[in-house]
């Protein structure tokens, strides 16, 4: 959670902002008017992390120790962390300095005494605004520091004004009787040494308390209690379900315990991490209160307004607060304000055919009208998009009613029968161009030829060819080789593909293809497993050449393999 000054006239309810006087990193100062009409000066932390909030109990607990005249009060809880200062009376540390003539020897040793205070912490002095007023030094404001200064860097910011002091002159008061001076100091010495055996009888043997148990309660109020008692307590942080935040939910030494005054004292702090508020508007209450419920946050208050002007239905929440997005801590009470829906006021729909569902809610909703259900319907059209609307385009209805679209969804028709009894679709024979038989030659008549002419009786030159000489008595004419009934070509041979498909076929779509020396082609177009179940398929006769193999394909993957 982060801790920034309130934009109201009040701090923290009690102190009137009259004017801001400075920032100084995450600290702002305001001169305020306090309940009792004083004016007051008070420093707000910006705090937004665990290491600032220790910065802080930090500086608190230096404050304690030191208690700067000052201060008039210190607050430290989740969300307001804040210092209030008074106005103190006397001149300035540096116009102290600065001013001529003798400086009474009390007010230097008092400024000497207020540094080295301010040093066994890790401050400087100008680290506070100090005044000196007659003989007394005391610090009107103090800043706070993200880490103690070493010893050696508090002498370096002391030097300058510390060593003024020393050179300047000091006016030393004369008293009657100086000659009598030694006798307080033996006074002092000797009890000085009777406090010192007290002191170390205390330190040696300190006195025990028991330590008392406050878990559950106000961390303030555990810390004053215990140091009530003589502890020193420290913060922790942590987060426990269902605790009060800012109570304690551990304490180290736990209750019961003896321990020794002085003694420090750990309470962990409920300070669980913040969480994002959900956004409720145009949700019913019921809804709005499982969202929170969701976020271990409470619905709260409940406020009913006119809808009109936001055109929000009657039961639908128009507003929050806290607004949605913002940071709250768990068990927050939201709360909402609910129309009472939009009076006496009409309106209408665009045609929202073609939006998407989200899109035509938010027409919808500009509107003033709600949409109530969403009916999808199988279509051609883009699936997710508005296909048909109740009430039906620019028709006039009251504000406030209801809306129902129906969208697209992918269309699927159930087979009329099971598919297993669907016959098998026929089988792809590529047509194969048939070759005309070549002709067969006349056997010669059985006679004896006379010796060949070779010309001609009507003296023309015409060309003997060897089938026009008869074949020489006894000896066989070849006949032309007949190629077999259904070679188209040499090597050349019909198969046909006979396969039964288990009855426990893995689903997937089946082709088959065959396989050659003239290379692949389909014989059985792509079929659904339901289809081909426990089926005996047999296609056409196919012509192949050389090795064939059937192939059986499973998505584009090879199933089985079947050689005819």
């Amino acid at each position: 959670m982060t801790a920034t000054p309130p934009p109201a006239t009040r701090i923290d309810g009690k102190y009137e902002v009259l004017r801001e006087v400075s920032r100084d990193g995450n600290v702002t100062l305001s001169e305020v008017r306090a309940a009792e009409g004083v004016t007051r000066t008070v420093a707000w932390f910006s705090i937004s992390s665990p290491a600032g909030r220790h910065v802080f109990h930090t500086y608190r607990a230096v404050l304690r120790a030191l208690s700067p005249a000052g201060l008039t009060d210190v607050v430290a809880r989740p969300g307001a962390y804040y210092t209030v200062w008074q106005t103190l009376a006397g001149s300035p540390l540096d116009a102290f300095v600065a001013q001529g003539g003798k400086k009474p020897v009390e007010a230097v040793e008092a400024v000497r005494t207020l540094a080295g205070r301010l040093a066994e912490h890790g401050y400087a002095l100008t680290d506070a605004d100090i005044v000196v007023d007659g003989h007394a030094a005391r610090v009107a404001y103090l800043r706070a520091l993200d880490s103690p200064r070493s010893a050696e860097e508090v002498a370096s910011l002391n030097a300058p004004t510390l060593t003024a002091l020393n050179g300047g002159r000091v006016r030393r008061r004369r008293q009657p009787g100086a000659w009598l001076t030694f006798l307080p100091g033996l006074l002092f010495l000797g009890g000085a040494g009777y406090l010192g055996a007290q002191a170390a009888q205390t330190f040696l043997n300190p006195p025990v308390r028991e330590v008392v148990d406050v878990s559950g309660t106000d961390a303030k109020a555990a810390a004053a209690r215990l140091s009530a008692l003589g502890f020193r307590v420290q913060y922790d942080y942590g987060q426990a379900g269902g605790r009060t935040i800012g109570s304690i939910i551990r304490q180290d030494p736990p209750a019961g315990t003896n321990l020794p005054l002085g003694r420090l004292v750990t309470l962990t702090v409920n300070n669980p991490p913040a969480i994002e508020v959900p956004r409720l508007e145009e949700m019913n209450v019921a809804q709005a209160r499982d969202a929170l419920k969701d976020r271990a946050m409470v619905l709260g208050k409940v406020v009913r307004v006119d809808g009109t002007l936001s055109n929000t239905p009657e039961g639908r929440i128009v507003a929050q607060l806290p607004e949605a997005g913002s940071s709250a801590q768990r068990g927050q009470l939201v709360q909402v304000m609910v129309s009472t829906g939009i009076s006496g006021k009409e309106t209408w729909l665009p045609l929202l055919t073609g939006l998407t569902a989200e899109q035509a809610k938010q027409h919808a909703r500009a509107a003033g009208l709600v949409v109530t259900q969403v009916r999808e319907q199988p279509s051609e059209k883009q699936p997710g998009t508005v296909i048909d609307q109740t009430p039906a385009a620019f028709v006039r209805v009251e504000a406030g009613g209801p809306v129902v679209l129906t969208v697209a969804v992918a269309r699927y028709s159930a087979p009329s029968r099971p598919a297993d009894s669907l016959p098998l679709p026929p089988v792809y024979v590529p047509v194969t161009p048939v070759q005309p038989e070549p002709a067969q030659p006349e056997a010669p008549a059985p006679e004896v030829a006379p010796t060949p002419d070779t010309t001609p009786a009507d003296g023309t030159d015409t060309p003997v060819t060897p089938e026009s000489i008869p074949a020489t008595p006894g000896t066989a004419t070849p006949e032309p080789e007949t190629p077999a009934a259904g070679d188209t070509a040499a090597g050349s041979r019909n198969v046909t593909f006979r396969y039964t498909f288990p009855a426990d076929l893995a689903d997937g779509s089946y082709s088959v293809v065959v396989r050659d020396d003239s290379g692949e082609r389909e014989i059985m177009p792509a079929a659904d497993a339901g289809a081909l179940r426990g089926l005996a398929a047999t296609s056409a006769s196919t012509s192949v050449s050389g090795d064939a193999v059937f192939i059986i394909r499973r998505d584009g993957t090879d199933f089985a393999t079947v050689t005819p």
